[in-house]
């Protein structure tokens, strides 16, 4: 049966899926409309590079594609979908391996990461002048190592919940819950190193 554009809207994922992967093209199409922007996001937030996440993002959607019949109904579409974009982001990161110098590292897990000496940038004082802190966070972000950085991304941008998190990552929860909260607290030293002060 044919349902109009409205009538798609209230269809659950689970459906969709469904009769996409049974030859429901518009089906797909309704999907990628639901989900295209905040997985573009999401990547957009791991490559930091605006053309590469558009070319990623086509490339995860291209996977969920040939993967739908794959799919587990018992879990949500939502979560199996960031696990594949996830993937992909990451993948892409591990083949750019650009080696930085570090100020301080943070350790924990039985691991260490750095995050990259700023380079020439605004003083602190020039910092402070900036009517918001966003790009500066968003700096912050991009200099995390890539697990760290897709916990905070899927965390503070794609407002996923730890447990789906945990789901999407295949972390056990209290490695998810442990790494963000030590990814916060070096984001909220390199802040404050810039001139930042009173990030939580």
């Amino acid at each position: 049966m044919s349902l109009t554009a409205t009538a798609y809207a209230v269809v659950p994922d689970t459906e969709l899926v469904a009769r996409a992967a049974a030859g429901e093209g518009v089906c797909f199409d309704r999907l990628v409309e639901r989900y295209h922007r905040q997985i573009a996001n999401f990547v957009f937030r791991m490559v930091g590079n605006y053309e590469t996440a558009l070319d990623l993002s086509q490339e995860v959607f291209i996977k969920v594609y040939g993967s739908l019949d794959r799919y587990n109904p018992e879990f949500k579409f939502s979560t199996w979908i960031y696990k594949i974009a996830s993937n992909t982001a990451i993948d892409h990161l591990r083949k750019q391996s650009v080696p930085v110098t570090s100020l301080y590292s943070v350790s924990g897990d039985d691991e260490e990461f750095e995050l990259p000496i700023p380079a020439k940038g605004p003083s602190p004082e020039r910092v402070l002048e900036y009517s918001e802190r966003s790009a500066q966070i968003e700096e912050v972000i991009s200099k995390l190592p890539p697990r760290y950085r897709e916990l905070i991304v899927l965390r503070h941008v794609s407002e996923l919940s730890y447990d789906e998190i945990a789901e999407v990552t295949g972390l056990p929860l209290g490695t998810v819950k442990n790494r963000i909260f030590r990814a916060r607290e070096a984001m909220r030293k390199h802040l404050v190193r810039m001139g930042i002060e009173g990030i939580a």
